[in-house]
This record gives C-alpha cells, sequence and structure tokens, in this order.
C-alpha cells in the first residue's frame, strides 16, 4: 500500500512515517470513481461521513449472505458464525483503542447515542442537584444537548470553557473552571468544525487531580488520529463507525470497566437481561448490560473491516497525510484575498473553514457541487462556535487519506469559479 519513498516532515508524528500511495488506497473506493454533474467526483466532505473501501462492503456483503443469523442465544451453526464474526469485532475495537478488556467496549448506534447513554445512565447514578457539568466552547449538539437534558432533569448546571478567535480553548481557564461543585467533564478530542485539536490528555490529568471523570468525543478524532485510551486515560470515549469508513448506524462507547459495572442500563429489552420475572430483572454483565435488543450484527463486523483497513495503512501515515493536505490546502485558498480561513489554531487535523466575502456559504457549496466539488456549508452542529465567532455558517472542506493534491487544485479552481459568478 506504501511506496519506498523518504518519510514527511510533520509535526508531532513519527519523522520515519512513509508517505502513502494514495493513488493505489484510491482504487479501494468504488464511489470516488463516480462523475458528478459530468465532471470527476471531488469528496471533501469527509468530516460529515466518509466513503467506504471495498473490503468494508464484501464484509457487509458475506455477513448478510454467508452466515446471517441473531446473536447471543442461538445453538444453530449459522448463530454460532454470526455470533463469533460479532464478537471478534468487539475485540478489533478493543485493539484499536487499545482499551484493556473486550467488556469496555459497548456498541451504540453512533457517537451521539454513545453520549446519551453516558448522560443518562452515569447522570441518572452519579450527578446530583447542584452539581457541575463543565464542557467546551468547540462542543458539537451531539455534546452539549445530552447534558442540558439530564441537567434539566436533575438540576445540573453547565460550564463552558471559553475559546479565543483563532478557534482554541483558553486553556489557563480550565483548571480555574474545574471546582468542587464540578462532577463531570466532557471535551471533544477534534472540532468537527474548526479542526482544533485539543490537549485532551493534559486536561484530563488535570480533571484526575481533583477525582473528576472525563468523556472524551473522538467522532472526529477516531478516523484520522492514533487514540490510546490507556495513555489518555480518559473514562469515556465515543466515536461513530461512519466517519472511520464503516457502515452507518453503528457506534462504540468505551468506559472504564469501573463506571459501567456501577451504570444502570440505558435501555431495557432483550439480551441486556440474566433473567427476568414480573417481580425483577436481573441484568446481563457488561458490556451486554447497555446493548438491548437485536445489535447492528453486519454494522459492527463492517466496522471490524473498516478497522482493519485503516490500521493496514497505518494512523500515523493517515495523520500524516491529512497534514499535508491541510497544509497545501490552506496556501491554494490563501492566494485568494477575498477567502477568509474561520478556525486558525495553532493544532489542527484536515479540516479547513472558510468564508467568501459576503458570499453565503450555501452559495459557495451550490457552485462547488457544479464543478463535481463536494463540501459541507452551515453551522456543521456547531453552532455555538458559530455564534461565538460572529458568523451564521462556514463553507468546510475535510479531508481523509484517499484525497490528492490534484482534488484540492480543484477546490481552487472552483473558489475562482464563485468569485467570478459573484463579481
Amino acid at each position: 500500500m506504501v511506496p519506498s519513498e523518504s518519510a514527511l516532515a510533520v509535526p508531532g508524528l513519527d519523522a520515519n512515517t512513509i508517505p502513502l500511495d494514495v493513488y493505489r488506497i484510491r482504487e479501494d473506493f468504488p464511489l470516488l470513481k463516480r462523475e458528478v454533474h459530468g465532471k470527476p467526483l471531488v469528496y471533501l466532505d469527509n468530516a460529515a461521513t466518509t466513503q467506504k473501501p471495498q473490503a468494508v462492503l464484501d464484509a457487509l456483503m458475506e455477513a448478510y449472505s454467508g452466515y446471517y443469523s441473531n446473536i447471543h442465544r442461538g445453538v444453530h451453526w449459522l448463530s454460532q458464525q454470526a455470533t463469533t464474526a460479532h464478537e471478534q469485532a468487539r475485540r478489533k475495537v478493543k485493539e484499536f483503542l487499545n482499551a484493556r478488556h473486550e467488556r469496555e467496549i459497548v456498541f451504540t448506534r453512533n457517537a451521539t447515542e454513545s453520549i446519551n447513554l453516558v448522560a443518562s445512565s452515569y447522570g441518572r447514578a452519579f450527578l446530583r442537584e447542584g452539581d457541575e457539568i463543565l464542557i467546551s466552547a468547540l462542543e458539537h449538539h451531539a455534546n452539549i444537548v445530552p447534558w442540558q437534558l439530564i441537567g434539566e432533569e436533575k438540576g445540573l448546571k453547565l460550564r463552558v470553557i471559553p475559546m479565543n478567535d483563532a478557534g482554541e480553548l483558553l486553556l489557563d481557564e480550565y483548571p480555574r473552571m474545574l471546582t468542587e461543585k464540578t462532577k463531570f467533564v466532557a471535551l471533544s478530542h477534534l472540532s468537527n468544525a474548526l479542526g482544533t485539536i485539543n490537549p485532551v490528555k493534559e486536561m484530563i490529568r488535570q480533571a484526575h487531580e481533583r477525582g473528576i471523570p472525563v468523556l472524551v468525543d473522538g467522532a472526529q478524532s477516531a478516523p484520522h488520529l492514533k487514540v490510546d485510551v490507556r495513555d489518555l486515560d480518559c473514562d469515556f470515549f465515543v466515536f461513530s463507525g461512519h466517519k472511520l469508513f464503516g457502515p452507518t448506524g453503528i457506534g462504540v462507547l468505551f468506559g472504564k470497566e469501573k463506571w459501567l459495572d456501577r451504570m444502570p442500563p440505558y435501555q431495557g429489552g432483550g439480551d441486556m437481561i440474566h433473567y427476568v420475572s414480573f417481580e425483577k430483572t436481573y441484568f446481563n454483565e457488561i458490556p451486554y448490560k447497555f446493548e438491548a435488543g437485536t445489535p447492528h450484527i453486519a454494522g459492527a463486523i463492517g466496522l471490524g473491516a473498516a478497522i482493519d483497513y485503516v490500521r493496514a495503512i497505518g494512523m500515523d501515515a493517515i495523520a500524516a497525510h491529512e497534514h499535508e493536505l491541510l497544509e497545501y490546502a490552506t496556501q491554494v485558498v490563501s492566494q485568494y484575498p477575498e477567502v477568509r480561513i474561520v478556525g486558525t489554531a495553532k493544532n489542527k487535523a484536515g479540516v479547513l473553514s472558510f468564508l467568501i466575502g459576503e458570499i453565503h456559504p450555501h452559495d459557495i457549496g451550490t457552485i462547488l457541487d457544479q464543478e463535481g466539488v463536494a463540501i459541507r456549508t452551515g453551522h456543521h452542529c456547531a453552532q455555538p462556535v458559530m455564534d461565538r465567532l460572529g458568523i451564521p455558517a462556514t463553507a468546510r472542506a475535510s479531508f481523509a487519506f484517499y484525497n490528492t493534491k490534484e482534488e484540492i487544485d480543484i477546490l481552487g479552481k472552483s473558489i475562482q469559479k464563485v468569485l467570478e459568478v459573484f463579481r
């Protein structure tokens, strides 16, 4: 998959990382071969969702056509095969995150449901009226609204770590906001709106010094950065399969065993039970205690295939390639005086949000689409970020390891097209 060329010099990454053979990799993604409006597709909407390699599509087809059955309770051959494949996927997630035990890996629908599970279950068990939950100004709605819901139910206060105009958290403020009332911290690892990489390891350390557990929203970081939950020492970590080149409808919650054991079930139903009578229900062991009903069996298997795929490429190599794309894209769009880059943090991943003069981002996205370029426009489910920056929306190009510099050149030419239309 990789040629024997000299290594990229990328800050914070292994200097011996070998550049990707991106053109070879692109052959693995059928959808990237198509045309849009008569022009080659340039897919730059990876922060919203990613395309799927053939290996994932094959794994899904094999799961449905080769051994599909319900899992865990069947004694027949198909059920045993499906159960084995499903639990192998859990093991792959455990290894991908470097968790200690497979029982610390809970399958959900997506990162959003994972956060809702923690907010509801941990919140009901451990949070009391007057307690404070600390989040950051960079959060996606999925890491705001669940805490507001449990906060309204239990009389909790939500406090927000502020950010500067570059999209960086004001880290001097953070330790001062960790008070005796702070009972939980929930932080994004990587901002979907601006690309900012937060120093979550240090922030977790400071919270733990005060005995405060921390959830990390890794929806954006898991597909693009190497994640080690033991090194981070986070109490919870969440991500979505569809952003990690896997299927939709499958997500992951990593939770330290000490918390999952003590948290009540999130939903009730089949497979999360050990024994049911009309008088009392005894719950299953973790992680099954949090997996009510028939799970997304094929989705978990497809996620396992996606993890195999990205691990074969190498997360360091992926991060290095995307870092190079971000630097190149920043240079390309900066040649136009009318373009304003939104989000200029020193530590960023492959997200480039921008504005072009007074042109509405939706108009930018529409013209780029006619050129075959797919980007995202709007508030990116991060309205508080937009409010803080005094803007309603941005145009956002976001990169994956299958993107090329030639595609970024097309992005630049398409921006020129936007300027020509509105002049």
